[in-house]
């Protein structure tokens, strides 16, 4: 599975080529289930991986808003919501719903070897 819009890597599948172009470890795939968030830290950094139609999204774990933590709220389809003020962002965006030019930092993801890497870099 490919979840993100970029083109999957040549070359050498191995540790080494996905720690040189800052993909980290986040999670197994199969912790992961349809329709559900966690909340990840790969290399400190605070993520949500949630997984929607059989693809899987990262974007920054704490809200625009007021810093809570977005795992904490709920998943409605595209949409996650923030379990403090119920500020709604798109998963696939990142973007707030109610003012796009408000949003989260989106990472790229990818699956390889039953284990979900996010890119950080």
């Amino acid at each position: 599975m490919n979840s993100t819009h970029e083109p999957q890597l040549s070359g050498n599948r191995g540790d080494t080529s996905t720690n040189a172009l800052n993909w980290k470890y986040a999670l197994d795939d199969s912790a992961l289930l349809e329709g559900r968030m966690a909340p990840v830290y790969p290399q400190g950094v605070n993520v949500v991986l949630a997984r929607v139609a059989g693809a899987v999204y990262a974007v920054s774990g704490t809200c625009a808003h007021m810093a809570c933590p977005l795992f904490m709220g709920r998943l409605e389809g595209y949409t996650i919501v923030c379990g403090c003020h119920d500020w709604r962002f798109d998963v696939r965006t990142g973007r707030f719903l109610s003012a796009p030019e408000l949003g989260l930092t989106v990472y790229p993801t990818k699956l390889e070897g039953g284990k979900l890497f996010v890119k950080l870099g």
